[in-house]
């Protein structure tokens, strides 16, 4: 492989290696739709989309085949068809991920006790302290993406670097099954050429911005003077696309991260205008959000609601409490609370979700509270009883009185623990 960069042309082959890229950045390929072709060889090689039956259902994953028609993920299932006709729609099974899952990082940690997992596919690897060992970064990603296919018939993409974000953004130029290092001394050269909207929080309106102003590539922004580009995107977020420009990345792979927010979306059977379903289904949404806090002995700092309307426009709005949550209760009174700022304009809701961010440890008291305490209002303990019948009886045994005889959902966009959709 080779990287082919605008700034004097520099070359970076797929057999570049160098002992200052410590840093891999490992990403299955396609990992939903490949794990289902392992009880399908018969479909490889043709347009495989991964989602629920439902008519209402998004694209969860897609072969590479899929994807050259423009099907990606988190797209619905109605639009993909008509953009891959003879696509071949097989149903989810987040069993079967969870295990693979389960499997690579194992081999991930049988080269290095530092990997920090960033979903159910993907991970960040300090290698430093395994060089001595295992080979130089070159031979040891070749060593994983060996190992990886011949014990799982899975194959992977992977980037080394100096940095987490060079890591990252090698893998995603070696997809797919591919390997990219990325030198040290090389970093700028690749990096400056690339469009705008590879570095990290550069999306679609922001990089329509920029390329207004002329600026569409990393090395354009990386000219922009700081005060300028701040008074564009903001304070922080121009101190920040400011560093990543010039590939300053500091941050460490922490192999004792924590999820870094919890949540559930769900697309309706319907588009929904009536305020007391959407209002039912953020109940739901809410225990559910709880319980895995509880269960992760996390407690959250900032309560987010994501909608989208019929026509496809997203919007998010967020609060930060004044002291961390871990109940159903105080997760679902703020979640109504931003809905009802929410300005409809008539339109209609497809999708609705709530996510628990700025987590912090559960055993760790808050100072104060400006509320009321969970403990003392009776929510919590009530919960804890909750969370005591479903752990004996099955999920679900005691519920809102507003929830029973709630049917399934229509189908739920993300899969089991996984942050975002697949790349």
């Amino acid at each position: 492989m080779s990287v082919k960069g605008g700034q004097g042309q520099r070359q970076v082959s797929g057999d570049t290696d160098s002992d200052s890229a410590t840093i891999l950045h490992i990403d299955m390929d396609a990992f939903f739709a490949s794990v289902e072709l392992l009880d399908r060889p018969d479909l490889r090689g043709q347009p495989v989309i991964i989602a629920g039956e439902s008519g209402r259902s998004v694209v969860t994953s897609a072969t590479y085949e899929a994807r050259k028609f423009g099907v990606r993920s988190a797209m619905p299932v109605g639009q993909a068809k008509r953009l891959c006709p003879k696509a071949i729609v097989l149903p989810p099974h987040g069993a079967k991920y969870k295990h693979y899952s389960r499997v690579v990082m194992s081999m991930f940690r049988d080269v290095t006790p530092l990997v920090e997992p960033l979903s159910i596919d993907e991970a960040f690897l300090d290698i430093a302290g395994a060089r001595r060992l295992l080979g130089s970064p070159l031979e040891i990603a070749r060593a994983i993406r060996r190992r990886v296919s011949d014990e799982t018939g899975l194959t992977c993409s992977i980037g080394a670097a100096s940095t987490k974000f060079i890591a990252k953004l090698a893998s995603t130029r070696s997809k797919p099954d591919g390997l990219l290092v990325i030198p040290h001394e090389h970093t700028l050269a690749f990096l400056h050429p690339l469009p705008v909207a590879s570095l990290w929080g550069v999306g679609k309106t922001t990089a329509e911005s920029l390329a207004k102003r002329g600026i569409t590539t990393v090395a354009e922004l990386s000219a922009t003077p700081l005060d300028v580009l701040q008074q564009w995107v903001g304070a922080a977020a121009g101190a920040k696309l400011h560093d990543l420009s010039w590939a300053r990345d500091p941050r460490a792979v922490n192999p004792n991260g924590v999820e870094k927010s919890i949540g559930h979306e769900n697309t309706f059977g319907t588009d929904v205008g009536d305020f007391d379903v959407m209002k039912r289904e953020l109940l739901d949404q809410a225990e559910r959000v709880a319980v895995r806090l509880r269960k992760g002995g996390f407690k959250s700092r900032t309560i987010a609601l994501k909608l989208r309307f019929a026509d496809f426009t997203t919007i998010t709005r967020s609060r930060t409490l004044p002291e961390a949550t871990d109940t159903g209760r105080r997760i679902y009174e703020q979640a109504v609370e931003l809905l009802r700022e929410v300005d409809f304009r008539g339109r209609r809701v497809r999708l609705l979700g709530v996510r628990a961010e700025q987590l912090t440890d559960g055993d760790v008291p808050t100072d104060f509270a400006l509320w009321g305490d969970d403990e003392s209002d009776g929510w919590r303990d009530a919960e804890g009883v909750m969370d005591a019948a479903s752990a004996r009886f099955g999920l679900g045994a005691i519920r809102p009185a507003a929830l029973l005889g709630k049917g399934q959902r229509a189908y739920d966009t993300k899969p089991p623990e996984r942050q975002g959709f697949e790349h």
